[in-house]
């Protein structure tokens, strides 16, 4: 491990190398690739699977009438943009 004068000396270098003003956003990405790294080096390396739940037909009519309210409103929307240009 270097001791307080060679990261002084390390410091000042990268201080004129890349300016005062990138110093905050390197030392971002320093700490969040250090983050990532510890968080991959610690993960389990197995693969989970697991199977696939089918939507009961209640969840699958619900999502079609979200889906047909979406469109219906895209069609309202459509109309009002038209009726706003040709004023």
């Amino acid at each position: 491990m270097p001791g307080m004068g060679e990261l002084l000396i390390i410091l000042a270098i990268v201080l004129l190398i890349f300016g005062a003003g990138k110093l905050p956003a390197i030392g971002d990405a320093l700490g969040r690739s250090i983050k990532n790294f510890r968080r991959t080096a610690g993960a389990n390396d197995e693969i989970e699977v697991s199977e696939k739940k089918e939507l009961s037909s209640q969840k699958r009519a619900e999502l079609k009438d979200s889906e047909e309210d979406i469109a219906e409103a895209e069609v309202v929307d459509s109309k009002v943009r038209k009726a706003a240009a040709d004023d």
